[in-house]
């Protein structure tokens, strides 16, 4: 499908890109919407359209910069929309993976070692990945509220200090990790080096679900970085320029 407009219906562009899915229903869209364009759609559940489709458009496109469709205005939505990928990791994609992996690991009629990695490996991730979004949700978020609330209001900016440094979007640029390229190697032990007894369904199931995983956090990385990352340094250097007036 080419760029997706409020005229297309939802039903269609959600044919065209499953994985689009998730998205709808982190802007608090169910699925029931029967032949309906995204436009009416937006329009009964409350949602703005223009941040829908743009985030929509981002994530079928590489080269669509949805920093340019969208302005200020958006900036609290993209962050509640970012906390929303957080819980679903929490409460949903990563519990999945880790009952499925042990769901493999007894399933294997025999002790399996390099299942026992995998468990550790996965449980690993998994604490690093939880410490990233926990400090985004309380250092990150918070800021970017602050530098939202303070542009709205027409005031001008004061940096918060995280530590010794100043906050800003200077500073989460150079902590900012991307969580997904660390999936790569458990992919390459499940495809490439696993051995011995285990099942190969569930297996199967568990590296689709990296995948998806995986491209999932691509996606969340580059509304971060791509989209939220310049609207807020926009809105720094207006609210310096303001205290400087």
């Amino acid at each position: 499908m080419k760029q997706i407009t409020q005229e297309h219906k939802l039903a269609d562009v959600l044919h065209g890109n499953y994985m689009l899915i998730p998205v709808v229903n982190r802007c608090g869209i169910r699925l029931g919407f029967g032949e309906k364009t995204i436009g009416a759609v937006c329009a009964e559940r409350g949602v703005d359209p223009e941040f829908l489709v743009a985030v929509m458009n981002a994530f079928n496109a590489e080269n669509y910069s949805a920093a340019k469709k969208l302005g200020p205005k958006h900036v609290h939505m993209i962050v509640q929309y970012l906390k929303k990928t957080h819980a679903s990791y929490r409460r949903n994609q990563i519990p999945a993976i880790e009952a499925s992996i042990e769901v493999l690991i007894q399933s294997a009629v025999e002790n399996n070692p390099r299942l026992a990695l995998v468990r550790k490996f996965f449980r690993q991730y998994k604490k690093e990945l939880f410490l990233h979004l926990k400090r985004e949700e309380t250092v990150t978020f918070p800021y970017i509220e602050s530098v939202y609330k303070g542009f709205m209001s027409g005031g001008a900016g004061k940096t918060k200090r995280t530590g010794r440094r100043k906050y800003s979007m200077s500073v989460y640029e150079e902590e900012h990790d991307n969580m997904d390229e660390k999936l790569n190697d458990l992919k390459n032990i499940l495809i490439k080096y696993i051995t011995g007894d285990f099942n190969d369904t569930v297996c199967g199931t568990i590296v689709f679900e990296l995948f998806r995983l995986e491209k999932d956090l691509q996606d969340h990385t580059q509304i971060e970085d791509h989209i939220l990352m310049p609207l807020v340094k926009t809105m720094e250097a207006e609210l310096t320029a303001r205290g400087k007036a």
